[in-house]
């Protein structure tokens, strides 16, 4: 039996098509408690982490929910803002711009809700928000532009696992990525005009993708090339030659072995290199978030200056912009092709 009554039907009203926009999610506030609760959930996800559940659960409850929410919590600490978390506060303008970007252009604005894969506010309770708007026609947009099974395909495992809930199933489509997209490598290569790394030679510009371990890559996962082609794509259009830019990969955990080079290691070789001045850019992620804050321009910033450079400087994710808004409107506007016009 469906979990939701479904809302009242009328005859003859318009199917109205509904946005998801989804992210990877925070805790509720930076305290260990919330830590521990979020990381519970974001990690013992089958997706995230592909041990067998015999072996990685003791691990995960045993040791790591012991040890690692009092630390990531006082990471979440140096970049908590007045509003909140950062990347649910930028989620939220960057999905209201894209409203704004879609009611301008289809006769009959789309409805637009935020969900967490792990976290407040719930994908659950975001489809129950559309669904209380008379959605009919979904489309799910992951704010991933690089497809990987740790986080597009978590939001289609959890969307369609609360679809099984519904009696009446919405039409369903699914952004799976859009690293490639020219509108959106335009506006990545527009936050970088004007920075020393286009103007000045002695700047290296480096672009940091958050990590992957290396056998998921090896499995198949197309993560890994989807990301050097965003590099390469950005770089080409800012015509830069090929010794001016380099990729590398960030946040890795455990003891195996992740992609490389490590963000790391690329920044300490560059310093030890004779590279005076860096700037680094995470187009991977839409909106900043702990990933970009506290581990690159925080921490990423420490290590390069200690390791002799003279200057950092971290390019803000593109967030609420107009030409990131417009580029993500452009790719909805596409991919609702047939809906908005009343067609099947």
């Amino acid at each position: 039996m469906p979990r939701y009554a479904d809302p009242p039907f009328t005859h003859g009203a318009p199917a109205r098509i509904g946005v998801l926009v989804a992210n990877l999610g925070t805790p509720d506030a930076p305290t260990p408690a919330a830590v521990r609760r979020y990381l519970a959930e974001f990690l013992g996800d089958p997706r995230v982490v592909e041990l067998p559940r015999a072996l990685w659960w003791p691990l995960l409850h045993g040791w790591i929910l012991q040890i690692r929410p009092r630390r990531t919590a006082h990471a979440y600490r140096q970049i908590w803002t007045a509003d909140g978390s950062p990347l649910l506060a930028g989620t939220r303008a960057l999905a209201e711009a894209l409203r704004q970007q879609m009611a301008a252009r289809l006769p009959a604005p789309p409805a637009v809700a935020v969900g967490m894969c792990y976290g407040n506010p719930s994908l659950p309770a975001a489809l129950a928000e559309l669904r209380a708007q008379q959605v009919r026609r979904l489309l799910v947009l992951p704010l991933y532009p690089q497809y990987s099974a740790t986080t597009t395909a978590a939001v289609f495992d959890r969307v369609t696992r609360e679809l099984q809930n519904w009696r009446w199933l919405p039409e369903l489509r699914f952004v799976n990525d859009y690293h490639a997209e020219p509108d959106y490598i335009a506006a990545l290569a527009g936050t970088l005009a004007g920075r020393s790394a286009c103007d000045n030679p002695a700047t290296h510009l480096l672009f940091s993708f958050h990590g992957l371990p290396l056998s998921y890559r090896d499995a198949g996962d197309p993560y890994y090339c989807q990301c050097l082609a965003t590099a390469r794509l950005v770089a080409e259009r800012l015509a830069l030659p090929a010794a001016a830019w380099s990729v590398a990969f960030q946040s890795r955990v455990g003891r195996q072995r992740w992609l490389e080079p490590y963000t790391e290691n690329r920044l300490r070789e560059l310093a030890a290199g004779g590279t005076r001045e860096v700037t680094v850019i995470c187009p991977g992620f839409a909106v900043d978030c702990l990933e970009t804050l506290e581990e690159i321009a925080l921490r990423g910033r420490a290590m390069f200056l200690a390791a002799g450079g003279s200057r950092f400087d971290y390019v803000p994710a593109l967030h609420d912009r107009p030409e990131h808004a417009a580029a993500l409107a452009a790719l909805v506007t596409r991919h609702c092709r047939g809906w908005a016009d009343g067609g099947s």
